[in-house]
């Protein structure tokens, strides 16, 4: 089914109606020149400009890609409000599978779709685009962050938002154990990717035992082999079953948390890079039943969005360092507030977030 635009029903609806909605603004851009297809979703600009990344994925449908951008859009909002950050949220994916149609000519009729909305969207780097993409689209937007050194740029942001998810582990491991220290803990990471490969070096160096998965099997090779007490199995299926599995640490594509997973998850603790790591409302309730602790993923994988926010301010490392050292104090006080208030981590997170989003509503 589908409204007058031919654009389908429940996307609108989401929109619209849905408490997954409320967004400000949704762009759909076009280039047929250099085949450019993309999102640009803006959920909420109450404490800024929205800041969020810029996906390239292959997806089945438009409609998937009109949702995930809707979803990552919120999900940026949450994440900058609780990471103290004077910007709301907002996302923008490129559809299309990147090895195949990225082009110069396509990220520049890119940029210049985010460079048309004045500000209101500033864009970065996520899943499918890099550095040096962000390079291109930087020539025909100003509004773009994480770009090159060499072109004024913080670089590389995974660096951080892998440390900031390893203090998000710490905080969980100080509230479920009474210490903060991982020796001697087995860590499962799902995606070795950006992010996933800087964590298994933080958790290597502080002595916790680490086994990863990952679907591209050369990336998993090429990792045992620099770190041979890395250890690798086929799927994340079988990771999330590893006995004896102290943290669960999801680093790759949204909806690790569902039906199907939780009712089998051995990990004490799930603590991971991905975005939307919830498939649903009250995957987080059922996490808690079965006594795992969640440490919300928009909290802890803050660190790149810190860093790419302070390149606008002109980047300085030590300064992005301490702010997301600070994801594990935030982190402890999410795990205080749920239990003070009896509810999910999630649940307190989200109460926190939207409550600085409100005062910052009220004071306009």
């Amino acid at each position: 089914m589908t409204d007058v635009t031919g654009a389908p029903a429940d996307v609108l609806h989401t929109l619209f109606h849905s408490d997954q909605g409320g967004h400000e603004q949704v762009v759909l851009c076009q280039d047929r020149a250099s085949g450019l297809k993309a999102v640009i979703a803006l959920h909420s600009t109450a404490l800024g400009p929205a800041l969020g990344g810029t996906r390239f994925y292959p997806y089945a449908s438009e409609a998937e890609a009109v949702a995930d951008a809707l979803n990552l859009a919120r999900g940026m909002s949450y994440k900058n409000a609780m990471a103290g950050l004077d910007h709301g949220g907002g996302k923008a994916v490129i559809i299309g599978d990147p090895e195949q149609i990225k082009s110069e000519e396509l990220l520049l009729a890119y940029g210049r779709f985010v460079a048309s909305l004045g500000g209101r969207y500033v864009t970065a780097c996520d899943v499918g685009t890099y550095v040096a993409d962000m390079d291109v689209v930087a020539r025909e937007c100003r509004w773009t962050t994480g770009r090159s050194p060499e072109n004024g740029g913080a670089g590389d942001s995974s660096v951080l938002t892998s440390y900031g998810v390893y203090q998000g582990m710490r905080a969980a491991a100080q509230h479920l154990w009474g210490d903060p220290t991982l020796r001697d803990r087995t860590v499962g990471i799902a995606g070795v990717g950006k992010v996933g490969h800087h964590l298994v070096e933080h958790l290597l160096a502080e002595g916790a035992h680490v086994v990863v998965t990952d679907v591209r099997k050369d990336v998993v090779r090429a990792l045992t082999e620099r770190h041979p007490s890395v250890v690798a199995v086929a799927d994340t299926d079988a990771l999330i079953r590893v006995e004896n599995l102290d943290v669960y640490a999801p680093c790759a594509l949204g909806g690790a948390l569902n039906d199907a997973t939780v009712p089998v998850l051995t990990a004490k603790v799930v603590c991971g890079a991905a975005n939307n790591q919830l498939a649903h409302p009250g995957v987080e309730k059922d996490l808690a039943d079965r006594g795992i602790l969640y440490a919300p993923d928009y909290v802890v994988n803050a660190g790149g969005v810190i860093q790419v926010a302070d390149e606008l301010h002109g980047f300085d490392f030590d300064r992005c360092k301490a702010k997301a050292s600070k994801i594990f104090d935030t982190t402890l006080a999410i795990f205080a507030r749920a239990k003070e208030d009896g509810i999910p981590p999630a649940a307190a997170a989200d109460r926190i977030a939207e409550r600085r989003m409100a005062e910052a509503r009220g004071r306009r």
